[in-house]
């Protein structure tokens, strides 16, 4: 009989058993592959969030992007349901398409916003952590300059030289001693702390005093000449940004003082034309009346358009004069995140006060 089983058993019987152990041997070897990728994948993320000085676990993490977003898929689809079939009447057919579609898109979409921002916020920690280990770097250099001058080695030195106040190098330091005492070469838990910072100043000093260590050279006047070297560059970039403030001023002026202005300015003159081709357009009709071929039409642009032109125009325009002033001053645009909400809050307010209170003057003069 050739039925399907003895067929599919004649096939397996065919194959030879050297065959289906190499089978085997590669599947468990992709297995294999795929879980060292998830382990390495998840490894890569905890030290980034590690170099953040976050301990969260990207687990707990996921759980609660999936929550955020099926309460806010709950949210919009209750008020959708109520809005939709109460204004317009809409079937509950073409509702529940609706919600089938919001819970697809809507669902993944705001899962991946969600985790955008997260990463986002991650990076700017990151930077600011790096600015403040660079901020106390020469005076903690100098402290343990003082300490290996004094007689201790180097590694105690590093120790003892951790004050309160450096805030976040002296956690890095402490991890730093931690490791050197369980065994680790104290080269390579210099090397992986400059490691965890995206810094070209602590990098070369960590590698400069790796290579005093290995050179064993006067590791103390190595130490307070990195120190020095990094004070002085950080005067020359002080005296940089000072003498580049005309152009941010400039910028900053025409961003949040002249933009609203202007902006509000011009959105009370398109009321004006407005309201002055609704007269002049009677007057049209009544001069057809009277046989004089006199015509004013088109419909222009809308008070309400305009408005929306302005709001988005403003935000472009403090977005990108922000990041300007940031690369002008610091040489980095992350530098300046903290003056994109200032620069539109700023530019957006004085457009709303500026054109309500020409609407006020328009409306006492011509009212």
């Amino acid at each position: 009989m050739f039925s399907i089983k003895n067929i599919f058993k004649k096939k397996t019987e065919a194959v030879q058993p050297e065959k289906k152990i190499e089978f085997f041997k590669k599947k468990f070897k992709k297995a294999q592959q795929k879980k060292l990728m998830a382990q390495e994948r998840r490894q890569r993320i905890k030290n980034y969030l590690e170099r953040a000085g976050l301990d969260i676990s990207t687990q707990k993490l996921s759980k609660i992007f999936f929550n955020i977003a099926i309460l806010t898929n709950l949210a919009v689809s209750g008020y959708l349901i109520y809005y939709f079939s109460v204004t317009y009447g809409i079937t509950w057919g073409t509702v529940v398409a609706s919600m089938v579609v919001l819970w697809i898109f809507v669902f993944v979409l705001l899962i991946f916003a969600l985790w955008i921002i997260f990463y986002l916020a991650v990076d700017l920690k990151i930077f600011k952590r790096k600015l403040d280990v660079e901020e106390v770097l020469p005076d903690f250099l100098q402290l343990t300059a003082s300490n290996i001058n004094a007689g201790m080695t180097i590694d105690r030195a590093l120790w003892y030289a951790v004050r309160p106040r450096f805030g976040v190098l002296a956690k890095e330091i402490e991890i730093v001693a931690k490791e050197t005492m369980s065994g680790v070469d104290l080269k390579t838990a210099l090397e992986k702390f400059a490691s965890r910072y995206d810094s070209v100043i602590l990098k070369r000093s960590i590698s400069m005093l790796n290579e005093g260590i290995e050179a064993g050279g006067e590791i103390g006047d190595l130490l307070n000449r990195v120190a020095v070297n990094i004070q002085e560059q950080k005067s020359m970039m002080k005296e940089m940004s000072a003498n580049v403030m005309t152009y941010v001023i400039f910028i900053t002026f025409a961003t949040v003082v002249a933009a609203p202005f202007l902006f509000a300015l011009s959105g009370v003159l398109v009321e004006v034309v407005h309201n002055l081709g609704s007269a002049l357009g009677s007057t049209t009709s009544a001069a057809a009346n009277a046989g004089i071929p006199l015509t004013f039409s088109g419909t222009g642009i809308s008070q309400s358009d305009f408005r929306i032109f302005a709001v988005v125009s403003l935000v472009i325009t403090s977005l990108f004069s922000a990041m300007m002033i940031s690369t002008i001053k610091k040489g980095n645009i992350k530098s300046g995140v903290k003056y994109i909400p200032i620069f539109i809050g700023i530019s957006l307010i004085l457009y709303l006060v500026v054109g309500g209170l020409a609407a006020k003057l328009l409306g006492l003069f011509f009212g």
